[in-house]
């Protein structure tokens, strides 16, 4: 009994400090609000998005920061301490106007600027309480539609007949089954309103209990009088009100359409031309035997090693730094030319090729970050300074980082950007990655029975895209279009979503960022910036800030940039095709003025919809995926030319 009374006096000390110091944050939050450029509130709110992905919520939490002028948020609170925001907002005569209730107990408002346009929709939720924002807001000179007690109090009226009805179906189920009885009046709490259901005493409760069955009476607050009609609404679909509605209805029945034209499409496809797959364009029988290809990808991992090796040699200063960036330069040198020469000379399928050299460029890629990040971090050492840090993540120094560990992790981890450390998760998911292992291998069938069934036969029908009769030539490439474009949308996801998050998973690696929501660029440049996060991060890191320090203007160094991606697309594609015609190059390098051409209509137009719409169609039809169809109608085309004896 002592013990158990020792236990309560602390817990009672626990709960004293605790009001402490809610009335210490609250009184420093008072402080702050008078100070300029302070933070009044800071917390996690629910923001909406007018298209969420398929099968997920509108709703995304974010974590947001309030102060006397700007309104900023992050995707997360661990964001918002290391990081820029994802969006600030300056408070200039906002207008505050509550909507509703979401889930019947969260608030929900808007927030519109001087001009009237919507900035954003944000709600309440879970542990998240909206009215201290909106008390906040207010605060700070924001003007509220309607006043919050007023809104309570109307929107009170409407519910309360709705929920009785519920409540009373819930309490009559209830003493059915036996798990509770209520009598009398009962008051249910939900998020800030309050609702009272009323369930008077039968008169006749002896046949009541002689039944063992109760129903109840539910008392009705909407009178015949009552006003139906109270503020200024808008139809859900007019100009001022259609982006604050929710459309996931309406996206569903877009995927539902979807899904039902393609399936008339492929079935009627199969009954006019039957099964056309074909498994010797991918992998013939002598593949199995090509041995070369396997070698080559299985000796390839010793590059790696000898990186690791010369550049513990320099750590303990057997070497100099001219021959270390010697060394460097012949070690990644055969890490692409090996490879090159072993597709080039054995004649192999396209798909082997095509994935020793994705490895190959790869591992390139991945040697060149780790050589130039410890020239960095040597220099940092002598000069002194500490090298950044990721969040929650251990100092390593040079040189504490050239393990064999280290550069193993590096190597297998999905990231093209060498750094002592990452961040790191902390549990596997077995179940979630065999759930993406299937996911894998359904995404990986579908891609090949497109090109097989669509793409092939379109392709043999036809003639060279840059031959003959150009307006045949268009109506080819037009035809195509979609299939590549599915083609081109479930490599995205197989590889970057899927492929990325299950080598994510195993190695614990923590940032996965993969990609940003790139379908909604409204320029090409905006594009390439977002859809392969992995090698943007390594072009800015390696080629176009390298650029920039060495005098460059900007210019040059986004052409230098896209020189140096066009060169690799060249080498990937162009290599186990066995044919360098230079179309992925002049693809990537046209970017360059697509890139201009898209900005100044971005400019000239001011719409985010007309510059979107204005991407998809270079997206789906020019660039890089005409380059990959001019490669494809060469190969197989060569392929049905009888080889010389």
């Amino acid at each position: 009994m002592m013990g158990e009374e020792a236990v309560d006096q602390e817990l009672q000390l626990l709960r004293d400090e605790n009001k402490q110091l809610l009335r210490s944050v609250q009184n420093l939050k008072e402080l702050l609000a008078q100070t300029p450029g302070t933070v009044v509130q800071c917390g996690d709110l629910y923001e909406y998005k007018p298209v969420a992905p398929f099968l997920e919520k509108p709703w995304e939490l974010r974590f947001f920061s309030l102060t006397s002028k700007t309104l900023s948020f992050w995707k997360s609170e661990a964001e918002a301490a290391g990081s820029h925001p994802q969006g600030r907002y300056s408070l200039d005569n906002w207008v505050i106007r509550l909507t509703e209730l979401r889930d019947g107990k969260y608030v929900v408002f808007t927030i519109e600027d001087s001009a009237g346009d919507l900035l954003m929709r944000l709600s309440g939720g879970p542990g998240v309480e909206a009215r201290r924002w909106v008390n906040a807001l207010q605060l700070l000179g924001c003007k509220i539609v309607p006043e919050l007690s007023t809104w309570e109090s109307d929107l009170s009226s409407e519910i309360t007949s709705t929920q009785e009805i519920n409540e009373s179906e819930d309490d009559a189920s209830d003493k059915a089954s036996g798990l509770r009885q209520r009598k009398g009046a009962v008051t249910k709490q939900s998020g800030p309103l309050q609702k009272q259901a009323v369930t008077p005493q039968s008169d006749d409760s002896s046949s009541m209990q002689n039944s063992g069955r109760s129903e109840a009476v539910v008392k009705y607050d909407l009178r015949p009088s009552s006003l139906a009609h109270k503020r200024l609404k808008d139809s859900p679909l007019s100009s001022d009100a259609i982006f604050k509605q929710s459309h996931a209805g309406l996206f569903n029945l877009c995927i539902v359409v979807l899904l039902a034209v393609n399936s008339r499409l492929i079935i009627e496809n199969i009954m006019k031309y039957g099964l056309l797959i074909q498994s010797g364009f991918w992998f013939s029988p002598k593949s199995a035997k090509d041995w070369p290809l396997l070698m080559c990808g299985l000796t390839l991992s010793i590059c790696p090693l000898l990186a690791y090796l010369t550049e513990k040699l320099r750590a303990h200063s057997y070497i100099s730094e001219r021959a270390l960036v010697f060394m460097h330069i012949i070690n990644c040198t055969v890490e692409i030319a090996y490879p090159m020469y072993v597709v080039g000379r054995g004649h192999s399928e396209l798909l082997p090729g095509v994935i020793l050299m994705e490895i190959a460029i790869t591992g390139w890629l991945k040697l060149v970050s780790y050589a130039h990040a410890n020239a960095d971090l040597r220099l940092l050492a002598l000069s002194g300074k500490k090298p950044e840090t990721p969040m929650n993540v251990s100092l390593i120094e040079y040189p504490q980082n050239i393990t064999l560990a280290n550069m193993a992790y590096f190597i297998v981890a999905p990231t093209l950007c060498y750094q002592p450390s990452y961040p790191r998760s902390s549990t596997l998911r077995k179940g979630w990655v065999l759930r993406q292992v299937v996911k894998l291998i359904v995404f990986t069938s579908l891609m090949g029975f497109i090109v097989e069934q669509y793409i092939n036969p379109i392709i043999k029908s036809s003639q060279h895209p840059l031959k003959g009769n150009y307006l045949y030539a268009i109506e080819r490439v037009l035809k195509l279009s979609i299939p590549v474009l599915y083609v081109w949308l479930c490599m995205f996801y197989t590889f970057f979503h899927l492929w990325f998050n299950i080598v994510a998973e195993i190695t614990f690696f923590g940032d996965r960022e993969f990609y940003k929501d790139w379908w909604n660029a409204k320029t090409v440049d905006e594009y390439w910036r977002m859809w392969n996060m992995p090698v943007h991060r390594w072009l800015v890191r390696h080629v176009y800030f390298p650029c920039i320090r060495h005098g460059a203007s900007k210019h040059m160094a986004s052409i230098a940039t896209f020189a140096v991606s066009a060169i690799f697309h060249e080498i990937c594609i162009g290599t186990p095709c066995h044919m360098l015609r230079a179309w992925a190059f002049l693809g990537m390098m046209l970017q360059v003025p697509l890139v201009v051409l898209t900005n100044w209509l971005q400019r000239k137009f001011q719409s985010s919809i007309v510059g979107n719409m204005i991407f998809w169609f270079f997206f789906c039809i020019v660039g890089q995926p005409m380059c990959i169809l001019l490669y494809y109608h060469d190969l197989v085309q060569q392929q049905q030319v009888p080889t010389a004896t």
